[in-house]
């Protein structure tokens, strides 16, 4: 009898053990304990089991306790769990079909881990070009125009050839300046600004001149006719006679001898009828009033120009920049094509040229952080050496002018929000600074940046345009005072570039539009 419980007992146990791991440890380890307590679980019913005499030592709770144990081991028996399991790591074992394993691709050297600003890193980005930034010669989908001269056609003007020639005949009759009004006694701060204060700016004095950005602004020196030109960023040239009044389009011409933007414009000193532009694409003309063509002074198919000054009073030579810091010295004397002496800077690029008023074989160059003083007659092909090279500057400097009459002052414009003024009175030894004007000179990427240039009537008093509101175009005294600010209802744009008449009180600005506005007084017009 005790053999068959304790093999009932051993299965029961068994069974329970598949159900409730856990709690047969406990239930194991409590029988074990208690010796014969469980040995006719198996074999017992309650109270009413045969043999329940033999554990009548048990308690009602032990007795409950093994019963609910037996009915568990059966219930879970019937669900036939480990049946179950066994099917289920059978299935677990068959052997899966191997996963496609995909090429990563493989990363490029190149590749930059994470996103930097490109302005930070002071590199230009790709495919992007700034309209402030250095050309290239030959720009993808802007040929360059054919060479040799091209006639004066304007753009804008259809059934014109009569009012066009007649313009034409006009402008190349205009008297030529009186140098002697411009070599007098300079006049009193007091009395300039006096000059200034009668300046106004009206609808019938802004005009849309061209089609794209100004990038240089020119006043033809007439004592009679006010005649505007500008030069645009795409390579058209507009000229204005406001002595034409009549419907908007009177008096505006808009020629295009040039493919790239017009960085330069001057009327010639010796001969106004002949207007000089150079520009990006490596051309240097010459608009002749009176044979209605732009004749080709200067070409360079393998640099971009820049600027350029007249190194003699006659205009018969020219000096050129180059972008990339060379320089080129042009004889229009000679026949045919101009002669051309090629000489490199200490500079790696050349923004500005300006040859001083009196001595003049001394010029200027504004490059990327400096400013260098050449002398003409030691100029170098290799590498020439600068006579003076003032420091100072901590950003890119967009020009660098002497003063008109005496050559004594030196203004600059530079990206640091700074205007300084040097004294350039001996050159010989040094070029101190002067004076230092806070002023806003961050025009962002899509205006023609500021130049400061000075008034050719005053020789202490220079011409800035502004950022400030409302708009307008600052005036200042070399000593860092500003003598008036120009501004009026009509002038709501940011004029980048000014120039003014070299006797008259009359003043044009352009702005990043086309536009023209020109400051005069009323009696003028």
């Amino acid at each position: 009898m005790k053999a068959l419980s304790s093999k009932a007992e051993s299965g029961l146990l068994k069974l329970s053990s598949e159900a409730y791991p856990q709690s047969t440890k406990l239930e194991h380890r409590s029988t074990s304990d208690s010796g014969p307590l469980g040995a006719d679980v198996h074999s017992s019913d309650e109270d009413s089991a045969p043999g329940l005499d033999d554990f009548s030592t048990l308690s009602p709770y032990e007795r409950k306790r093994l019963k609910n144990i037996r009915e568990n081991a059966n219930f879970f028996a019937s669900l036939q769990l480990s049946e179950s399991a066994a099917r289920l790591r059978g299935m677990i074992k068959k052997r899966q079909p191997p996963e496609s394993k995909r090429k990563r691709p493989k990363k490029k050297e190149s590749e930059i881990g994470c996103r930097r600003s490109m302005r930070l890193l002071k590199v230009e980005p790709l495919g992007i070009s700034s309209p402030s930034a250095e050309p290239a010669l030959e720009e993808e989908g802007i040929p360059l125009l054919p060479p040799g001269p091209l006639e004066m056609i304007p753009e804008n003007q259809d059934d014109s050839s009569e009012l066009l020639k007649a313009s034409l005949k006009t402008w190349a009759e205009m008297s030529r300046m009186s140098n002697e009004k411009t070599k007098k006694g300079l006049s009193s701060v007091k009395s300039y600004k006096a000059y200034l204060s009668g300046m106004v700016v009206s609808e019938a004095t802004v005009r849309k001149v061209t089609k794209g950005a100004i990038s240089s602004v020119a006043i033809h020196p007439s004592e009679v006719r006010t005649l505007v030109a500008a030069g645009a960023k795409s390579g058209q040239i507009g000229l204005w006679d406001l002595s034409q009044q009549g419907e908007d389009e009177d008096g505006v011409y808009a020629f295009c001898p040039h493919s790239q933007p017009v960085s330069c414009l001057y009327f010639s000193p010796s001969n106004p009828a002949h207007l000089l532009s150079l520009s990006y694409d490596g051309t240097l003309r010459c608009g002749d009033f009176s044979s209605a063509v732009f004749e080709e002074v200067y070409r360079n198919e393998t640099n971009s120009l820049s600027s350029f000054d007249f190194l003699a009073d006659d205009a018969s030579t020219l000096l050129v920049g180059h972008w990339d810091g060379h320089l080129s010295l042009v004889d229009r004397r000679t026949p045919g094509t101009s002669y051309e002496q090629f000489f490199n800077s200490s500079l790696g690029k050349i923004r500005t040229v300006h040859v001083h008023p009196v001595s003049r074989q001394y010029f200027i160059t504004a490059g990327l952080r400096d400013i260098h003083i050449y002398d003409v007659r030691c100029l170098n092909s290799r590498r020439s050496q600068p006579l003076l090279s003032p420091t100072g500057h901590s950003k890119s400097i967009a020009s660098a002018y002497f003063s008109p009459v005496t050559g004594n002052r030196v203004v600059t414009t530079c990206a640091d929000c700074k205007l300084r003024v040097f004294d350039s009175s001996s050159i010989s030894s040094q070029i101190p600074l002067l004076t230092t004007i806070r002023h806003n000179t961050i025009t962002g990427r899509w205006l023609t940046r500021f130049q400061a240039v000075w008034d050719p009537k005053q020789e202490d008093c220079f011409i800035v345009g502004s950022m400030a509101h409302p708009r307008r175009v600052e005036v200042f005294h070399e000593t860092g005072e500003t003598v008036y600010s120009l501004l009026g209802e009509c002038l709501v744009s940011v004029c980048s570039l000014s120039a003014m008449h070299p006797t008259r009180y009359i003043l044009a600005g352009g702005n990043s539009s086309g536009r023209v506005h020109v400051f005069m007084h009323q009696e003028s017009l």
